[in-house]
């Protein structure tokens, strides 16, 4: 039965400590559930979290632990430090300008691991986390590469009906999982975030049988639309598709595997993953974290990953895999990297969440914000415009 917390899920675009169990043993990822003594009114609030107000964005990006269920990705005992570098030569009134603009709550800007500019608003603090949107994505596309290492995945090459049988038949025969990663499956799907009927706002509402996994039993509906690795279409469900193919693959909680390979090996806070209806992870969105623990990612990713990914895994999946603007714009698509001009990479989610990676200059730059508009062109333009003084400043 639908329950009204679902809708967002499909909108919203345990550390070194943690005991290894038998081979064939649940590995169990801890539970977050709402503290709040009305549960069922702020979960009705939060299915019109595309509709929320200023000042409701401004309330509960930084505590959607407070409103939704989720599981806790553990930080370690062990610290990458972020020590303090030389200060960007950016006038002050210009930064203030940018973040009240923008509704920015946090701002941070990495110099070769370094802090050279890190400001926060809108009562947003180093403390706290501010969820990630669609910025999970290049999360769970890295656990891939963790799972390729680690021998759970052979290939990105493999048909996805290898790790979800429950697809043979369906859209998705002879996709691989390559195909998923890139958007380029050839599966039908309407993203439009503004229409009840499209994929992305019905997917978790639809009644599934006890037992069933709400995303497969949903994309195993949907028609092949155009041959596989032939045209490029963004789809969030296919963004929890490989979440649910880690977890088969893994055999543990995406929260659980996030921790073992990543947030246990240098994250200050502890990480929250929003889950689906039938408890497991929406890989393709709704993670909390906090300003210095994204931009710290953005430095792993920057860096290549060594020791958690295969090593030429990031050079792979931060390279265009499919043209999403002008040919030749450098605007593209990776394994859920997205490519910008001047040799950039990024991860991106609505209301202006930002990982904005430079590898030539070692820069990287991550803005949390409430936006007030999920996309806007204009607000894109202004952000896009700012990074650059921002990216120019680091090279100085």
């Amino acid at each position: 039965m639908f329950k009204a917390w679902m809708l967002p899920l499909a909108l919203l675009s345990s550390g070194t400590a943690i005991a290894q169990t038998a081979a064939n043993a649940p590995v169990v990822s801890p539970d977050v559930k709402p503290n709040a003594q009305d549960n069922a009114g702020l979960r009705k609030v939060g299915a019109e979290v595309l509709f929320w107000s200023q000042a409701q964005r401004d309330a509960n990006f930084p505590h959607m632990e407070k409103i939704f269920p989720g599981h806790i990705a553990k930080a370690g005992k062990k610290v990458r430090r972020l020590p303090q570098g030389k200060q960007l030569a950016i006038p002050e009134s210009e930064i203030e300008s940018f973040l009240d603009a923008q509704n920015v709550g946090g701002l941070i800007v990495l110099k070769n691991g370094r802090i050279v500019l890190e400001r926060y608003a809108r009562g947003y603090g180093a403390q706290g986390r501010w969820t990630s949107f669609s910025v999970a994505k290049s999360f769970t596309s890295t656990l891939v590469g963790a799972a390729i290492r680690d021998g759970f995945i052979k290939s990105v090459d493999e048909p996805v009906t290898k790790y979800i049988p429950e697809l043979v038949g369906s859209g998705y025969d002879g996709v691989s999982i390559a195909q998923l990663l890139t958007m380029t499956s050839g599966v039908k799907w309407n993203e439009d975030y503004t229409s009840p009927t499209s994929d992305v706002a019905r997917m978790f509402i639809e009644p599934v049988p006890a037992g069933v996994d709400p995303t497969v039993h949903y994309m195993k509906k949907l028609p092949r639309e155009f041959a596989p690795g032939s045209k490029w279409v963004y789809k969030t469900g296919e963004t929890n598709l490989i979440g649910v193919l880690v977890m088969r693959a893994t055999k543990r909680p995406l929260a659980t595997y996030l921790s073992q390979k990543i947030w246990s090996k240098g994250m200050e806070q502890d990480a929250f993953w929003m889950t689906d209806p039938s408890g497991n992870e929406v890989s393709g969105c709704c993670l909390s974290v906090s300003l210095r623990d994204y931009a710290r990612l953005g430095q792993f990713a920057l860096e290549g990953g060594k020791g958690v990914v295969p090593a030429h895994w990031f050079a792979e999946a931060t390279r265009s895999h499919a043209d999403v603007g002008p040919p030749g714009s450098g605007y593209g698509y990776g394994y859920q990297w997205w490519t910008y001009p001047n040799g950039r990479i990024g991860a991106q989610g609505i209301f202006g969440q930002t990982i904005r990676i430079d590898p030539k200059a070692k820069v990287v730059i991550v803005i949390s914000a409430a936006a007030p508009k999920a996309t806007d062109q204009a607000y894109g333009k202004a952000r896009t415009a700012f990074l650059e003084k921002l990216f120019a400043a680091a090279a100085n």
